[in-house]
């Protein structure tokens, strides 16, 4: 059974940065792509960032250039370091895999952002 696991959230001030990690267990496949959603009160679940086998890249426009993501495609864990939080950034924030045989998803973690 995949299991994904989040860790790292917290409460921080603005302009401080945490870092969240992802680790899968169970994983009997390829991971194509490790991805991290986020998700406000209220709001829709966005993509912030993934991260594809190969390395490419993509960020949700407003973490451009303060959140980065990194893969561990041999040990199916991957991470997203962010910088320069603000309280926009509150939110649940989960890891997702992606594979030919579907989507994955962790628990999620609480980040708080405080002003």
């Amino acid at each position: 059974q995949v299991q994904l696991v989040e860790s790292g959230g917290g409460l921080v001030q603005a302009g401080g940065s945490l870092r969240l990690s992802c680790a899968a267990s169970g994983v009997r496949f390829s991971i194509n792509v490790m991805e991290w959603y986020r998700q406000a009160p209220g709001k829709p679940r966005d993509l912030v960032a993934s991260i594809s086998r190969d390395g490419n890249t993509d960020y949700l426009d407003s973490v451009k250039g303060r959140f980065t993501i990194s893969g561990d495609n041999a040990n199916n864990a991957w991470s997203l370091q962010m910088n320069s939080l603000q309280p926009d950034d509150t939110a649940v924030y989960y890891c997702a895999a992606k594979s030919v045989f579907g989507s994955y998803w962790g628990r999620g973690t609480q980040v708080t952002v405080s002003s």
